[in-house]
């Protein structure tokens, strides 16, 4: 399947290119970023942003599809997508720090949820966040992601394991909160 463009209010989410990589090495490279990631090294360089880019294709199962932000005016801003893991399909997002607060990826991820249910026949997608990322945990809830369990997970970044709050969200629990 070929990636959609999917639109919001001011944002688009299209398929990565490959003039991503300046502005994803740039909002990467922040500890404030990188270290609230499981999979992104501190420091980040062009080198990563590129190598990182050419393991994305366009055509692409929904349980791996990548979705790069762009907000009007600004260009690329970050990223959310899919990857599939032995439980089922998980779903990950960033944004540069500019864009922190501004509501941005609430309405990206209610997008690529949303496409992710009616494209696929997954029956849930699961993500989380590490304990301190309170923002990323209250994006999940506002989604209807509930919390599961708790685990320690890797964090490249801060070289360390790090306290993980496991989440869930299910097809039944998206469809009862679209209607």
């Amino acid at each position: 399947m070929i990636l959609p463009v999917l639109e919001g209010r001011n944002i688009l989410l299209r398929a990565p290119r490959d003039d991503d990589a300046i502005p994803l090495a740039r909002y990467l490279n922040d500890y404030g970023v990188s270290g609230n990631l499981a999979r992104v090294p501190f420091p980040y360089h062009l080198a990563d942003a590129k190598a990182w880019l050419r393991s994305r294709r366009p055509d692409t199962t929904p349980d791996d599809a990548n979705f790069s932000i762009e907000l009007e005016g600004s260009g690329y801003v970050g990223h959310i997508g899919f990857h599939p893991c032995a439980r089922g399909p998980v779903i990950g997002y960033w944004l540069g720090r500019p864009f922190w607060g501004q509501g941005l990826m609430s309405q990206a991820a209610q997008l690529c949820v949303d496409w992710f249910f009616q494209t696929s026949e997954a029956p849930a997608i699961y993500s989380g966040a590490f304990h301190s990322n309170a923002a990323s945990l209250a994006i999940q809830g506002k989604l209807g992601f509930t919390e599961t369990s708790r685990s320690w997970l890797l964090c490249l970044a801060r070289g360390a394991e790090v306290e993980h709050i496991d989440t869930k969200l299910t097809l039944g629990v998206w469809k009862a909160r679209r209607t």
